[in-house]
């Protein structure tokens, strides 16, 4: 009588599990808002050098030219033209809308002080997942969702009274700590409570829908209420509703388990039960603590692995560094096809909440073709294609006037953005099919602790725009191209057994082509990971 069975009794898919998937849902849209609330309140208008409310104390007359960053004057006593440093700027806001550029005028000389405040973002991202995944592990999931989701609420909040770069460094350091926890702990009571048939369904369905909608309105609202300011105000108050989560959800009962609290596992599934409107014998809870104090008892340690054990023999060294490399390519890829939104000819406002609706086909590509074409034909895929359309859009803005080709540019930042997160999630679940079970969860947390730490050069990636445009999509394409052809040699996952040790994992997929998919070997059965007994015992000497 153990916990799947029990949940099955007690209704694995009713009640209790639609107002999980509703609330799992208003977690997506204050993710969708907290995340990317640094593109929000720092678009970049066109502007020009407002040299009329410079003080002239040379003496100098009759303004002879002005870009974005300087102004020329003709000094009349010497005959030549002296070159000034702009010191005001005119903007040409959206909707009157004021961002933090706008109101700080960080532009120009000051312009990379954006790039140094969203950059601590990351850094409290990587530090975040660390210590939320600790506490999560000490106190519960649902108490540590909660914690981090208000966390970054906080920094939100804090950061929306900031006035220089080192207050702003430390609001968006703080806003960073909950970056990815708030999502994955909410994610982890779902998949728990839901039955397996209807999870990746009603997982990437939730997903796809409200951080979608979380994405579309959010420029909207940002116009709405005026300035950055206000805007932290209205993405971080929301997040406030997360306590009353206690009243509407339990504790993860498999974390219960994990902690040997085998009665308030019960007490968690009799509640879920009641909400469900299911009657469950008592006698079942009993033999659930029964079940799980015998096995207590007999349960011996097996095995000693480690995440450092993947490093220690060659394919699965081999292929933890390819899957570290790719995490990194992937997060600040997604990043910067995220954010990259200025000069593209239309409203950053406007392309921003357009193509945020290529969240839904993404989503139901994955859930349509990824067991079709296979886990590294869809990474692969994904990742090609994106840095194909992101190439051919550098080029495009080098050599097209934006004004005049705005919806093709659209159209291109578009499927850029559908491309990068296809190849998003289609990482998450081919990372985790190839680390062996045993180390699977430390070695999850460690590849995108890697990941969201490669992140923090995305900001300085986008700075690279002020010089000359196309650069952010020519180097983002380049990581692309490697990061698909890395793809190329790992072992295909679908419908294999997955490794549960570290022996079985330096096994996996040996024998297998290179060029191996799926899709293309319908008629032949996957390759056979049968290898010689000498072999078998040298991966064991060597782990």
């Amino acid at each position: 009588m153990d916990f799947e069975s029990v949940l099955d009794k007690c209704g694995s898919f009713s009640r209790y599990q639609f107002v999980l998937l509703v609330l799992y849902g208003y977690t997506n849209i204050l993710s969708s808002f907290h995340y990317f609330s640094q593109t929000i309140i720092s678009f970049t208008p066109p502007h020009s050098c407002m040299p009329d409310k410079v003080s002239d104390s040379h003496g100098l007359t009759n303004i002879t030219h002005t870009d974005r960053c300087s102004y020329t004057k003709w000094n009349s006593a010497e005959s030549r033209n002296e070159q000034f440093k702009c010191e005001s700027w005119k903007f040409e806001r959206e909707s009157n809308y004021e961002s933090i550029t706008t109101e700080l005028e960080w532009v120009c000389d000051d312009a990379y002080k954006l790039a140094v405040g969203q950059s601590f973002f990351f850094i409290g991202s990587v530090l975040g997942t660390i210590f939320f995944g600790y506490l999560a592990d000490r106190i519960g999931r649902l108490k540590a969702c909660m914690l981090t989701t208000l966390t970054g609420a906080l920094g939100d909040f804090i950061t929306s009274f900031v006035n220089s770069l080192p207050f702003f460094s430390a609001g968006r350091f703080m806003s960073g700590l909950s970056t990815d926890t708030q999502y994955i702990l909410m994610y982890i009571l779902v998949f728990e409570y839901l039955s397996p048939k209807h999870r990746t369904l009603g997982l990437n369905i939730v997903l796809a829908v409200f951080y979608c909608v979380g994405l579309v309105i959010s420029p909207w609202v940002a116009i709405w209420v005026g300035t950055w300011r206000n805007y932290l105000w209205a993405a971080s108050l929301p997040a406030l509703g997360v306590l009353c989560y206690p009243c509407l959800l339990f504790e993860s009962a498999e974390w219960l388990l994990t902690k040997r609290q085998f009665d308030k596992a019960a007490d968690c599934l009799r509640r879920i039960a009641k909400f469900n409107r299911r009657q469950v014998d008592e006698n079942v809870f009993v033999e659930f603590i029964k079940y799980y104090h015998e096995k207590i008892n007999m349960e011996q340690k097996t095995t000693n692995d480690t995440f450092m054990g993947m490093l220690r023999t060659p394919r699965l060294r081999k292929f933890t560094i390819i899957l570290l490399i790719k995490s990194m390519i992937i997060t600040v890829a997604f990043d910067i096809l995220s954010r990259n939104m200025e000069g593209m000819g239309t409203s950053p406002f406007l392309l921003f909440s357009y193509t945020s609706f290529t969240y839904l086909p993404a989503g139901l590509t994955i859930i349509l073709f990824q067991n079709y074409i296979g886990r590294k034909g869809m990474a692969c895929v994904s990742l090609f294609v994106g840095a194909v359309i992101t190439a051919v859009t550098g080029f495009l803005i080098a050599n097209l006037d934006p004004t005049e080709h705005s919806l093709l540019l659209a159209l291109m930042v578009g499927l850029g953005r559908y491309g990068g997160v296809v190849a998003y999630d289609a990482e998450a679940q081919y990372a985790a099919e190839i680390i062996p079970t045993s180390v699977r969860g430390r070695g999850m947390s460690n590849i995108h602790v890697v990941g969201y730490a490669f992140g923090f050069f995305s900001s300085y990636i986008i700075f690279l725009g002020t010089f000359y445009k196309p650069l952010p999509s020519i180097f983002i394409s380049l990581l692309m191209f490697i990061g698909s052809a890395l793809c190329l040699t790992l072992p295909e996952t679908v419908k294999r057994k997955l490794p549960q040790t570290l022996a079985e994992g330096e096994t996996f997929g040996v024998g297998e082509k290179w060029y191996y998919f799926p899709c293309f070997s319908q008629k032949r059965e996957l390759p056979d990971d049968t290898i010689s007994v000498a072999t078998i015992e040298n991966t064991l000497k060597a782990i």
